[in-house]
């Protein structure tokens, strides 16, 4: 691993935040440790990795319900997982805690040559392009650099989030729509073609052009500046809270659509204001 490295007008801070952190490090070590907790010692990378995943979505929750506190909390156990890791790489030899610090603020100095050294980047835009480039010449260095555009995007992630992806990267080299416009032609395109092969109840094809539609939506998300899995996510949230006003207020099962249509219209005219 790489070497820690001084940031220029940055005077180097030994802090109590360092101090906690460095306990959190020394109790994952104790869980782990001979006589330490049973179930912390049973645990591999692998079975770790479900937690990691929770923890994220957890994350997540926390930030889109605006509970501060709880975001401070969960960000916490999401620390832990990443010392959890660490703790178990170092019992094993392949590296330390101390490695992965270094190596990310490494990274974060050299990515940033506009803060930390001479480079220019005037807009966000700038910054994210010369990120990137940055990366790919690491990766390039390391003899790691991606054989195809799309190889670089990781298959175990959400699909929406992996569609978003790799459109993103397509779009890079010219492979887009010009405009919104052009988008909602493809889309409805792709509806009359889903249309088509529901009619003939063959169950592939019709799995088929609904994929099509759902790529063409998270298409339009890009075109609107929107994230189509932050979307969604908020539009499952938003379903959540208005159906649990139905549920609060009628029986279920039992009610009549219209009963429940007309709650449902309730709770949105009481949340029309507030975040959900």
């Amino acid at each position: 691993m790489e070497e820690g490295v001084a940031v220029p007008g940055y005077p180097e801070m030994v802090s109590d935040t360092g101090s906690r952190f460095a306990r959190l490090v020394e109790i994952m070590a104790r869980l782990r440790a001979p006589g330490g907790c049973p179930w912390d010692r049973e645990q591999t990378f692998d079975s770790i990795k479900p937690y990691t995943l929770e923890e994220t979505y957890e994350v997540f929750e926390a930030i889109d319900a605006r509970d501060w506190r709880g975001l401070a909390e969960e960000l916490g156990d999401y620390l832990l997982q990443a010392v959890f890791y660490a703790e178990m790489a170092a019992e094993q030899g392949h590296f330390t805690i101390d490695d992965c610090l270094d190596a990310i603020n490494t990274k974060l100095i050299r990515r940033h040559p506009h803060v930390f050294a001479d480079g220019d980047a005037a807009t966000a835009g700038d910054v994210k392009r010369r990120w990137d480039e940055i990366k790919t010449e690491e990766k390039r260095e390391k003899g790691q650099a991606p054989k195809t555009l799309l190889e670089g995007v990781p298959r175990a992630q959400p699909a929406v989030s992996e569609c978003q992806q790799i459109t993103a990267k397509a779009a890079k080299v010219g492979f887009d729509w010009d405009n919104y416009g052009q988008v909602m032609e493809k889309l409805n395109e792709e509806l009359k073609e889903l249309e088509e092969v529901r009619l003939s109840g063959d169950k592939r094809k019709i799995e088929h052009e609904y994929g099509d539609v759902l790529a063409t939506v998270v298409n339009l998300a890009r075109h609107l500046d929107v994230d189509a899995e932050q979307a969604l996510r908020l539009a499952n949230r938003r379903f959540r809270s208005r159906f649990a006003y139905v549920e609060a207020n009628t029986t279920l099962p039992g009610a009549s659509i219209g009963e429940m249509e007309s709650l449902w219209q309730e709770a949105k005219r009481q949340h029309a204001n507030s975040h959900d």
